[in-house]
């Protein structure tokens, strides 16, 4: 049998302190000029993450970020200094040439700039219940239920016959129509829902957005109220119902980027935590 020498009590608390580990709160730790800088990153967080809601707008706005802080654009195809390069303007990547031999090796960050959202089927638009709506099809793991009932906005872009595009936003400004996907009352929802399992009450394939409710037309008109949504398209962007097939749109939670509690910014969601911290950390160029 093993004996133990007894020990202190201040030989007990110095043992603790030496062999355990006890987490430590960062606000506890962090001096007060850190605490203003993880506010002002947390603000820049905001701000690109409302700019940024889709490939193509995150590539725009790193881009952005990058040529104000010296890289060099991707028309230069030769550089010394720091440089981007852009894919198909949905992947971008930021290169700062080192001093050794590429045989030496590289040091590489890879993120992902896209997001959950509700893109449009390829035949999306039709009519049910006195209303016209759009089909969709979730993108990224979401939680359903937080998809109704929130105001949305469309991001995307549209490809012209002529061969140019349109990229549109639409649902951000304060006096643009937004959109949602309907939820059911309460006292209709207790056998469809309630009674369900969470991931099962809320199916994907009726996560379809509503887009019209006023008709065209007298009540003999065929599918009138998609008809006054494919007039008020042709009429606001010259759009035709081939157009909704030739697109490139996607629904994303509308409006800015608040904060969440009385004390500071909380705001974070997971998709753009892994895109954006590697940006802002990327050497000495951002100012």
């Amino acid at each position: 049998m093993v004996t133990r020498k007894k020990l202190t009590k201040k030989e007990i608390k110095d043992l603790n302190e030496k062999l355990t580990y006890t987490p430590r709160l960062v606000w506890d730790e962090i001096s007060e000029a850190e605490k203003k800088r993880v506010f002002a990153f947390a603000e820049g967080f905001k701000s690109f993450v409302d700019r940024a809601k889709t490939e193509r707008e995150a590539v725009s706005c790193i881009r952005e970020l990058a040529e104000g802080a010296g890289f060099s654009g991707p028309s230069k195809k030769k550089s010394s200094g720091p440089f981007i390069r852009v894919f198909h303007n949905k992947a971008v990547a930021l290169v700062r040439p080192g001093k050794g031999p590429l045989e030496d090796g590289v040091r590489l960050i890879v993120s992902h700039i896209d997001a959950p959202r509700l893109d449009l089927k390829q035949r999306p638009l039709y009519e049910d219940v006195d209303l016209a709506f759009l089909k969709t099809h979730y993108y990224g793991g979401i939680k359903k239920f937080q998809w109704l009932s929130r105001p949305l906005a469309i991001h995307g872009r549209i490809m012209k016959k002529d061969g140019g595009w349109l990229d549109l936003s639409l649902g951000e400004g304060d006096k643009d129509p937004v959109f949602t996907v309907l939820d059911l009352l309460p006292h209709l929802a207790q056998k469809a829902q309630y009674e369900k399992k969470l991931g099962e009450a809320i199916v994907g394939e009726k996560l379809n957005l509503i887009v019209g409710g006023i008709p065209l037309g007298d009540k003999d008109t065929k599918e009138r109220f998609k008809l006054a949504v494919l007039q008020h398209l042709n009429a606001a962007y010259g759009w035709r119902r081939k157009t909704l097939s030739v697109r490139n749109l996607r629904w994303c939670p509308r409006a800015g980027q608040e904060t969440w509690d009385l004390t500071g910014p909380s705001w974070g969601p997971t998709a753009r935590m892994t895109g954006f911290p590697p940006i802002r950390a990327y050497g000495p160029y951002w100012t």
